[in-house]
């Protein structure tokens, strides 16, 4: 397998969220290193170089990951989908969301802008 396709296949994982960015970063530069070649394609770069813009971005890209579930919902997948995102159990989301109804109805008004604006997953 050539540089180029094994770089495209870490790039599918990482965007598929099956890589968080500190280990599609650090995938990439031991894959770089391996072949002899820094990440801006000259030999001897800095393998760090590509750990710090990855990191730039994870919050964009984590928003842009967010997704509702289809599979696994109550009412609106809202929950499920934080849960995904964030690594966390979907019965704790619900439960958090509860506590912030009982707290003023701070909860069904977020919950219902995510039931809105947040798209459910392919």
């Amino acid at each position: 397998m050539s540089l180029r396709q094994e770089l495209e296949d870490l790039k599918r994982l990482h965007d598929d969220g099956l890589l968080n960015a500190e280990e599609y970063a650090a995938a990439k530069a031991k894959l770089l290193s391996r072949m002899g070649e820094g990440p801006t394609g000259t030999p001897g770069a800095a393998p760090q170089a590509t750990a710090k813009s990855g990191a730039d971005n994870d919050g964009l890209g984590a928003l842009n990951r967010f997704r509702r579930s289809r599979s696994d919902q109550w009412l609106g997948g809202v929950c499920a989908g934080i849960g995904r995102l964030t690594g966390m159990e979907a019965w704790i989301w619900r439960l958090i969301f509860v506590f912030m109804v009982c707290w003023a109805g701070v909860g069904v008004l977020a919950y219902l802008l995510m039931w809105i604006f947040v798209p459910l997953e392919d």
